[in-house]
C-alpha cells in the first residue's frame, strides 16, 4: 500500500519505520527534514511538503502534535486538497473530540475520509508494535484501516467520529492520576522511614498493582525520569480532558486537581521530564530530594 506518514518524531519514527519494514511503499514528511531524513534508510520517500507526501497516498497517517498542528497541515497547508478522492486520513495524534468531528466533516468536503486513531503505550509500544489504538468513525472506514493499524498494535473501534479521542483521553486522565497516587503513595512511604523500592515490591501483585506502578513506580525508584511521554503532554491531555467536559457538562474534579499539580510541576522547570517527573514536583512540596 502507498502510505504516508506526517510526523516522524518520537512516535512517528517507529511507526513509519514498522510500515517500511512491512513491505509498504511509505512517504514521510516532518516539519523538521532531519527528522523524516532518519527513515530514508528503512526504504521512505522523504518529501519537503506534506501535500507532496500524501499526493498519491492510500492512507495517510499523522501523528502530529496537537489540534491546531493537525489543522495547520491538513487544511491550511493544502494536503487535504492534494489528496485523491478515496484516501482514508488515519489520524493518530491525541487532540480534542469536537476537533477530530471537524476534522472529519472538512475532509468529506475534499471527498476523503477519515478515522481519528490515538494510541497508548508510548515509544516501546510503537517500537515493538504493541500499541493500543482507540479509533472512531465509520465502521467501514475502521475496518478499511485495519491493515495498518495492524502494524501498530491491537486496534478497538470505539464509536463514530471524536469517539478515538475520548476513549485516549479516558486513557491519560487515568495515566495521570495513577501517576500522581503512586508518587504520593511512595513519597510518604520514604518520608516515614520505609524502603520506597521494597514498598513498591511489596504491594506488587495486590489490589493497587498496575502498569502505572511497575512502570512509572520503577521510574521513581530509580529516579529516572528521561522523556517517554513529558510533563508537557500530559498537560495537555489533562487540559483537553476538562476543555472536552466542560463542552459536554460533566464534572471532573479529580482531573481538574491533577492539572493543576502537573501545570504547577511545568511551571516549576519540570517540562522536559517524562510525566513520571510529578514525583519531583510532588517530592519538592515536601522537602525531599
Amino acid at each position: 500500500m502507498n502510505i504516508a506518514v506526517l510526523g516522524i518524531g518520537f512516535m512517528g519514527f517507529p511507526m513509519a519505520r514498522r510500515l517500511c519494514e512491512a513491505g509498504h511503499d511509505v512517504h514521510v514528511w516532518n516539519r523538521s527534514r532531519d527528522k523524516a531524513e532518519r527513515v530514508a534508510s528503512f526504504g521512505a520517500t522523504v518529501h519537503d511538503t506534506p501535500a507532496s507526501a500524501v499526493a498519491g497516498a492510500d492512507f495517510v497517517v499523522s501523528m502530529l502534535e496537537s489540534g491546531a498542528v493537525v489543522e495547520d497541515v491538513l487544511f491550511a497547508q493544502g494536503t487535504a486538497k492534494a489528496m485523491r478522492r478515496g484516501t482514508l486520513v488515519i489520524d493518530m495524534a491525541s487532540i480534542k473530540p469536537r476537533e477530530a468531528r471537524d476534522h472529519a466533516a472538512r475532509l468529506a468536503d475534499f471527498g476523503v475520509d477519515h478515522v481519528d486513531a490515538p494510541v497508548s503505550g508510548g515509544t516501546a509500544g510503537a517500537e515493538q508494535g504493541k500499541l493500543v489504538i482507540m479509533a472512531g468513525g465509520k465502521p467501514a472506514d475502521f475496518e478499511r484501516a485495519l491493515p495498518v493499524l495492524n502494524v501498530f498494535g491491537r486496534a478497538t473501534h470505539v464509536g463514530p467520529h471524536g469517539s478515538g479521542q475520548l476513549a485516549k483521553l479516558a486513557n491519560q486522565m487515568i495515566v495521570g492520576i495513577t501517576i500522581g497516587a503512586v508518587a504520593e503513595a511512595l513519597l510518604m512511604c520514604q518520608k516515614g522511614g520505609a524502603d520506597m523500592g521494597k514498598v513498591k515490591e511489596a504491594i506488587t501483585g495486590g489490589f493497587a498493582d498496575s502498569r502505572i506502578l511497575q512502570v512509572h513506580g520503577q521510574r521513581m525508584v530509580e529516579r529516572d525520569f528521561e522523556a517517554r511521554a513529558r510533563m508537557t503532554v500530559q498537560l495537555k491531555d489533562m487540559r483537553n480532558a476538562l476543555a472536552t467536559a466542560r463542552e459536554i457538562g460533566f464534572e471532573a474534579p479529580i482531573t481538574a486537581l491533577f492539572e493543576q499539580l502537573y501545570a504547577d510541576g511545568v511551571e516549576h522547570g519540570l517540562s522536559d521530564l517524562d510525566h513520571a517527573g510529578l514525583f519531583v514536583e510532588l517530592a519538592s512540596r515536601n522537602g525531599m530530594e
